[in-house]
C-alpha cells in the first residue's frame, strides 16, 4: 500500500492510499478529513471542491485516476483551489478587521456576520437624484470600464469582504437589506467578474468596485464553486439569491472607496510579514554554509543602535545559529580560523532585514487603518442628520504606504541575490563551483543565480513609486490622483519576486550544506534542511530546476520555513 504526503492549507498529512483501486479524489478527501480533525473543525455539511498537484513537477492529477497508477510511494501532493463552507464566522463591524483576517476571508476559511453599524437608509435621508429605480443601475453601468484579467477568486473575495466591512461601519447610507444581500453573496462565494486594471485611486477604486456591484445586481459575469463562470443572474438564482435592487445613494455607496488598493495591500502586507521572517532563517542557513561568524549578532552591538527590527532580527539569528542551546558542528569546525569579519551580506543581516521588518510594520498600520475607515462619498452622519461630501475616497494613504512596502521588502531579495552569488562562487565559498560536483559536465546553480538576478533587476523598476504620478481626470475635477491600484499590484509582484529569490537561496544554501557533511548545523536549521529534502532531492547532476524552485517557493508561501513552524 502506497503512502503519500498531502499538503492542505500549509499543513502536511501522511495518508495511506487505502488499496490498489483508490482514486486521487478519495486520497484528497481523506487528507481533508485529517485536516478538519487537526483544526478541530466540523466536517458536517460542507461542500468541498479541490484540485491536486504533485509537488515535484507540479503535474495536475485527475481525480478519477488510481493512486497507484500516477503516484509513487512517499510521493508529495498538494491540494489547490480548495473551497469549502463552514460554520465559522468572522464578525465585521467596520472598526476591527485585521490584515490576517481579511486574507483568511479571501481564502474562504470563514463566513461573515456583521455587527451592524448605526447608519442605514432612513426616512429622513434623501438624495438629489430621480427616484425611478433605474438611476443607481445606470450609474453603476457607466463606471464598469475596467480592463485586463479578472482578479483571482481569493482577491475578489477579499474585495467583497472589505466592502462589506466599510458599509458595516455605518456612514455610507446603504439599506440593511443591501448589506445583508452582499453578506449572503459572500457566504455563498458568489463573486463578480472584476478586471484588475482601470483605477487611478482618486474617487476611490471606481471601476473595480462598479464591476463588483454589477454582478451582485445580476448583470455581467459571476463565479461560484458550483457554477464556475456564468451569467451573474443565473449564478445568484442557483444559490437562491436575488439580484440587488439599489435604492437612492446606494449606487454611489457601492462604488466609492479604496477597497481594491487596500485589499490587495493587505495581502501584500501579510505575505511580506511571512517572507521577512523566513528570510532570517534562510540567511542563517547561508551563513552556516559559508562558515560565517556569529559575532556580529551579539546583543550589545544591536542595543547600541536600538532600532526594533534590527534587534528582532539579531535575536532571531542568535536563536537559530550556534549557541550553548543549539551547538553547530560546522561552527565548531572553523572556530579558530583567522577570519575577523564577514562580507556585508552576512554581517549586516540584522541591519538590512531589520529595516524591512520596521517598514512592513509601518505599512501594516496604515493598511489596517484604511481597512476600517469610511472611504466613500458623501458620508451620512445620523447624529447630525446631515450628509457631507469630502475626500476620504482619495487613495494617497494606501498608495504611498504600498510604494514604501515595495521599496522596503525588495531589499530582502537584493541582499539574498548577493548571498546566492557568494554560495555559487568558489572564490568566496570555498565550495565546488556552482554547488555541483563535476562542474565541467554540470551547470549546477549557475543559471538559477541568473534567475535571481533577473528578478532583482525587475524589482528595481517595479520599485519606482507609482504614487508620485498624477494625471488629471473627470474634466479636471479629479485633478490629483493616487495611482494606488498600480501601487498595490506592483507591490504584490515585488513580494512574489522576493519569495522566489529566497526560494533559490534556500535551495542553494541547503545544497551547500551537502558538501559539509558529515558536519551538521544547529538543530533548528537541520529541521529546515530536512523540510526541503522532504520535497526536493540534492543536486547531484543537472536536471530541470524550475520545478525545484517552484516547490521551494511553495514551502515559503506556506510559511513552512517560518521560525514559528520550526519545532525542535
Amino acid at each position: 500500500m502506497l503512502c503519500v504526503s498531502v499538503c492542505v492549507r500549509g499543513e502536511w498529512f501522511r495518508v495511506p492510499s487505502g488499496g490498489p483501486s483508490v482514486s486521487i479524489q478519495k486520497l484528497g478527501h481523506e487528507a481533508l478529513c485529517r485536516y478538519f480533525r487537526a483544526k478541530k473543525l466540523e466536517h458536517g455539511d460542507r461542500h468541498v471542491e479541490f484540485s491536486m498537484h504533485r509537488c515535484q513537477g507540479g503535474e495536475l492529477l485527475h481525480p478519477e485516476d488510481r493512486v497507484e497508477d500516477v503516484l509513487e510511494d512517499n510521493d508529495f501532493v498538494q491540494l489547490g483551489n480548495l473551497f469549502y463552507f463552514c460554520k465559522q464566522y468572522i464578525f465585521l463591524d467596520g472598526n476591527s478587521l485585521t490584515t490576517a483576517e481579511l486574507v483568511s476571508l479571501g481564502q474562504g476559511l470563514f463566513h461573515i456576520k456583521v455587527r451592524k453599524g448605526h447608519t442605514f437608509m432612513s426616512g429622513w435621508f434623501k438624495i438629489c437624484v430621480p427616484h425611478n429605480g433605474e438611476k443607481p443601475l445606470l450609474y453603476v453601468l457607466c463606471v464598469c470600464v475596467g480592463v485586463g484579467d479578472p482578479l483571482s477568486v481569493t482577491r475578489t473575495r477579499m474585495l467583497l469582504a472589505l466592502r462589506i466591512n466599510v458599509l458595516a461601519k455605518g456612514y455610507s447610507g446603504t439599506s440593511l437589506e443591501t448589506l445583508e444581500a452582499m453578506i449572503k453573496a459572500f457566504n455563498a462565494s458568489c463573486l463578480s467578474w472584476v478586471p484588475e486594471k482601470g483605477t487611478v485611486g482618486a474617487s476611490g477604486d471606481l471601476a473595480p468596485l462598479a464591476h463588483l456591484a454589477l454582478g451582485l445586481m445580476g448583470e455581467g459575469r459571476m463565479w461560484s464553486p458550483q457554477s464556475g463562470w456564468a451569467d451573474a443572474k443565473t449564478v445568484l438564482e442557483g444559490h437562491g439569491l436575488k439580484p440587488l435592487q439599489l435604492k437612492p445613494k446606494e449606487g454611489l455607496a457601492l462604488i466609492n472607496g479604496t477597497q481594491l488598493i487596500t485589499s490587495l495591500g493587505a495581502e501584500a502586507v501579510e505575505r511580506a510579514l511571512s517572507v521577512a521572517k523566513q528570510a532570517d532563517v534562510i540567511a542563517a542557513l547561508t551563513l552556516e554554509a559559508l562558515r560565517g561568524t556569529t559575532k556580529a549578532f551579539h546583543q550589545v552591538i544591536h542595543a547600541a543602535r536600538p532600532h526594533p527590527g534590527q534587534i528582532q532580527v539579531a535575536q532571531r539569528l542568535r536563536s537559530l545559529l550556534d549557541s550553548e542551546v543549539f551547538p553547530s558542528q560546522i561552527s565548531e569546525s572553523h572556530r579558530s580560523c583567522s577570519r575577523v569579519q564577514d562580507a556585508y551580506t552576512l554581517r549586516c543581516i540584522p541591519q538590512v532585514h531589520g529595516v524591512v521588518n520596521d517598514t512592513i510594520g509601518f505599512v501594516q498600520k496604515v493598511i489596517s487603518t484604511e481597512m476600517n475607515s469610511a472611504t466613500d462619498n458623501p458620508l451620512v452622519f445620523v447624529e447630525f442628520r446631515e450628509t457631507i461630501s469630502g475626500g476620504n475616497f482619495h487613495g494617497e494613504y494606501p498608495a504611498k504606504a504600498l510604494d514604501y512596502l515595495a521599496i522596503g521588502v525588495q531589499e530582502l531579495a537584493s541582499i539574498s541575490e548577493r548571498r546566492i552569488e557568494r554560495l555559487v562562487n568558489p572564490t568566496h565559498s570555498e565550495l565546488p563551483a556552482f554547488l555541483v560536483k563535476e562542474g565541467g559536465l554540470n551547470c549546477g546553480f549557475m543559471v538559477a543565480h541568473c534567475t535571481a538576478a533577473a528578478l532583482v533587476s525587475e524589482n528595481k523598476t517595479l520599485c519606482h513609486p507609482s504614487s508620485v504620478d498624477s494625471l488629471s481626470t473627470s474634466a479636471a475635477t479629479e485633478d490629483h490622483v493616487s495611482m494606488g491600484g498600480w501601487a498595490a499590484r506592483k507591490a504584490l509582484t515585488v513580494v512574489e519576486h522576493v519569495e522566489q529569490v529566497l526560494a533559490i537561496e534556500l535551495l542553494a544554501a541547503c545544497q551547500a550544506l551537502e558538501f559539509l557533511h558529515p558536519l551538521k548545523t544547529t538543530a533548528p536549521l537541520e529541521k529546515v534542511h530536512e523540510l526541503l529534502r522532504s520535497v526536493i532531492s540534492p543536486w547531484d547532476r543537472d536536471r530541470v530546476m524550475s520545478s525545484d524552485i517552484k516547490a521551494a517557493h511553495t514551502l515559503i508561501k506556506q510559511q513552512k520555513a517560518s521560525p514559528s513552524q520550526l519545532v525542535w
